[in-house]
């Protein structure tokens, strides 16, 4: 791996396979469930096969963690890095014709959240893509990007994933937000959403079912980190999350630690 240039091109590849199939038909012919449990697209499969083609092309050594294939192992030293990716973030909006859709792109030499040290989320659809490198700050395109200041719950924007909630998680741990928080959104890419919290465009975004799987966020959670927001589990914990193709995970990303401690307190 040989830092964001490649991760760059291999982003473009995908975004040049998968444009054609937006809102088309045949971009929802399923193929059975991928390594993560979801049901695989025929859009998936070709964001998936373009990115294979592209690292292999390069000669690049990783072991590719996805939602789709699981885990792959590529070229002569698979060990030296591993690559977590899901190559089409927001599959439904993109077979509905929705655009807002993602492909994330996670380097480490661990299998772990934390090590991440390169981070790419391509916005498919408006050409727009953040980057981070681990103490480097995080990007939007060519701009450097920073959080919100904004840190009351009552005027924030927040994304929040409802999807599906068991009913004690939807009384326990939502129902405060609900109550205090006037603008809430979820626009159906997560890796995406979390990068909107970090360039500023909304000021949170949570996830507390513990269903949403880490390939999901792993791009962006180095992302938020270098520009200068804060991702923990609900609890308040470090996302030390290990990097498998079936690991799920709760959590809250804001903006800045004001706004983050005013949503732990409306969600205890």
């Amino acid at each position: 791996m040989e830092g964001l240039p490649l991760l760059i091109e291999c982003a473009q590849q995908i975004r040049e396979k998968v444009l054609p199939l937006f809102a088309k038909p045949e971009a929802a012919k399923t193929y059975g469930k991928g390594a993560g449990g979801d049901q695989m697209k025929e859009i998936d499969l070709i964001a998936e096969k373009a990115l294979i083609e592209t690292l292999e092309k390069n000669n690049a050594s990783c072991t590719l963690i996805s939602e789709e294939s699981g885990t792959k192992r590529i070229g002569r030293n698979p060990s030296a890095y591993y690559l977590t990716t899901d190559p089409i973030d927001g599959t439904t909006n993109a077979i509905r014709g929705l655009p807002f859709v993602a492909t994330s792109l996670a380097a480490s030499e661990t299998r772990n959240i934390s090590d991440i040290d390169k981070a790419l989320v391509s916005d498919i659809l408006h050409n727009i893509t953040y980057t981070a490198i681990l103490g480097r700050g995080a990007y939007r395109n060519d701009q450097r990007i920073k959080p919100s200041t904004e840190s009351s719950l009552k005027d924030a924007v927040i994304g929040i994933d409802l999807g599906t909630p068991r009913r004690k998680e939807f009384e326990t741990s939502f129902m405060g937000i609900l109550k205090k928080a006037s603008h809430l959104r979820h626009l159906g890419a997560n890796a995406l959403e979390i990068c909107y919290v970090a360039d500023g465009t909304t000021d949170a975004f949570i996830d507390m079912r513990g269903k949403l799987r880490v390939t999901d966020v792993a791009a962006s959670y180095l992302i938020l980190l270098e520009a200068g927001g804060t991702m923990t589990t609900p609890e308040g914990k470090e996302l030390n999350a290990s990097l498998t193709p079936t690991q799920t995970v709760s959590f809250i990303a804001a903006s800045n630690k004001q706004l983050h401690r005013a949503i732990r307190r409306s969600s205890v």
